[in-house]
């Protein structure tokens, strides 16, 4: 597993480590396409925001590409058969975004034929259309982030129209051990990477875009200057970075590339600048101009557990159990299994959960980072020379022990990008990140309940209002009603009375 060597200066960023790579057994071989497995596992929320609303019922055939579940709220994604077959259940499911916990998944019986849906083969002329229309048709494709925050695209895309823009950076940085998709992704498909590009810049309206790589990817680099040399678009550009741990941050990114620091608590599209991911890029391109929603994505299964390290584009909803046989089947080192890299994955139980958008990295291990027995914080401050957000992680620790949420918000925990880099250098052994990634767990949480207790008090307000409002109106013809009857005689005045009591006793 990693180990930091140094720490680093990026430049003009703060910290960072220099980490050992342990990429190169993955990029051995071209990008592999597994054969399609038996069953097809979808999780209906793949995605930041709200899950998706199933749109079958079981017994239900479907076709490659076909809409499965659409999202109902404001910030969601689509969810698309990877294959043709039968829905053979809607249930829960383990999953890698909990930790092997279930989730409702939709669930397909492959049948073999990998039939797509008619309008497949349909490029979309993109650049007839007018930049919002690309926007809703990126929506369409179930197109989130894949470098890991699976934020849905275009909602992202739509949210930035709306700032001042100057800046499109695309991330193909990948600075975490182990992990070298992008990298292959660079190496393969820098053409369609680059078309990708053209297609946001004309969502966007933009004038450039600069896509960025680190230097310890030559062959992705020379691969992306021959696709941008063909397009003959002097609107790109292309730009190397150090190769340091977090530089691929999106925020660390930002300021690498335009000298600008993304402020406490804010957006990137705060200062001008909107960051997308090589792969999305690519995806986005699958999309428009060849039909293919997301549906499939390149994934690294490495480490010592695992036969044969690759690169593979897999079907998405496809069990990591048939991805680790197709490259080799585990060796006896396995014994830990990770979703994503060393420093940010996710260690799940069971290999029974699939792959899904957020997959960049299967991790098999025969063992975790020896971190030792935990001992009290000695104070030595080397956990903030590396934090490349400049926080005081020694002091969030103090007050994410004391549940102290108004110190914590003080001292920028929601701005820890949980990087890992505390950690690594910490000689107690004291695990920061997962300390703070529960501690914003917990603000979440009081944050949510101050949001239902606002409603509830909002809701009992407006009853209140509206019950005084009725008393009100009642009076009022009550007063108009004896008003009448005072006209009419003493007769009309009692029935008034009577009828009063019943709606009273009523």
């Amino acid at each position: 597993m990693a180990t930091p060597a140094a720490t680093f200066d990026l430049g003009t960023l703060h910290g960072g480590l220099r980490l050992a790579a342990h990429k190169s057994s993955s990029t051995g071989l071209p990008i592999q396409s597994p054969p399609l497995p038996p069953q097809l596992v979808l999780p209906i929320d793949q995605h930041v925001g709200d899950p998706a609303e199933p749109l079958v019922g079981i017994g239900e055939r479907v076709l490659r590409g076909q809409l499965l579940a659409e999202s109902s709220g404001t910030l969601g994604a689509p969810v698309h058969a990877s294959s043709s077959g039968k829905v053979v259940a809607i249930e829960p499911w383990p999953v890698a975004g909990r930790h092997g916990e279930p989730a409702p998944c939709i669930v397909i019986e492959c049948d073999g034929d990998d039939r797509a849906v008619e309008s497949w083969e349909e490029p979309i002329p993109y650049v007839e259309l007018p930049a919002d229309t690309v926007l809703q048709k990126i929506l369409q494709g179930g197109i989130v982030g894949l470098g890991g925050a699976v934020y849905p695209t275009a909602q992202k895309l739509m949210q930035a129209v709306s700032c001042n823009l100057d800046h499109l950076i695309l991330n193909g940085a990948e600075c975490e051990p182990y992990i070298s998709c992008d990298d292959m992704l660079m190496r393969e498909r820098a053409q369609d990477i680059v078309s990708g590009v053209q297609i946001l810049l004309h969502a966007l309206q933009l004038d450039g875009a600069c896509i960025v790589v680190e230097s310890d990817k030559p062959e992705a680099i020379r691969q992306l200057a021959v696709a941008m040399t063909g397009a003959a678009d002097d609107r790109l550009t292309l730009r190397q970075i150090p190769t340091i741990y977090p530089s691929g941050g999106e925020d660390q990114l930002v300021q690498l590339v335009t000298g600008r620091e993304v402020p406490s608590g804010g957006l990137p599209t705060d200062i001008g600048c909107l960051v997308q991911n090589v792969g999305t890029a690519a995806a986005i391109h699958d999309w428009l101009q060849n039909g293919e929603p997301l549906i499939s994505r390149i994934t690294t299964i490495t480490g010592n557990g695992i036969a044969t390290p690759m690169n593979i584009r897999a079907r998405i909803g496809t069990p990591i159990s048939e991805l680790a046989k197709f490259a080799g089947g585990y060796t006896g080192n396995a014994r830990h299994l990770v979703t994503g890299g060393p420093m940010t994955g996710k260690s799940v139980s069971t290999d029974r959960v699939p792959l899904v958008k957020a997959t960049n990295c299967i991790l098999v291990m025969s063992e975790l980072p020896a971190t030792g027995p935990e001992l009290p914080c000695i104070r030595c401050g080397e956990c903030a020379t590396v934090c490349p957000v400049q926080l005081l992680p020694q002091q969030i620790f103090w007050y994410a022990c004391a549940d102290d949420e108004q110190q914590l918000r003080a001292h920028g925990l929601t701005d820890c990008i949980e990087c890992g880099c505390c950690d690594l250098v910490c000689p107690s052994h004291i695990p920061l990140t997962y300390d703070f990634r529960m501690a914003k767990a917990r603000i979440r949480e009081l944050a949510d309940e101050k949001a239902r207790a606002q409603r509830a008090r909002r809701r009992f307000e407006a009853r209140n209002e509206r019950l005084q409002r009725d008393q009100r109106e009642r009076e009022a013809e009550l007063a108009r009603q004896k008003d009448q009857a005072r006209k009419a005689g003493p007769d009309a005045i009692a029935e008034i009375m009577k009828r009063k009591q019943r709606d009273d006793g009523d």
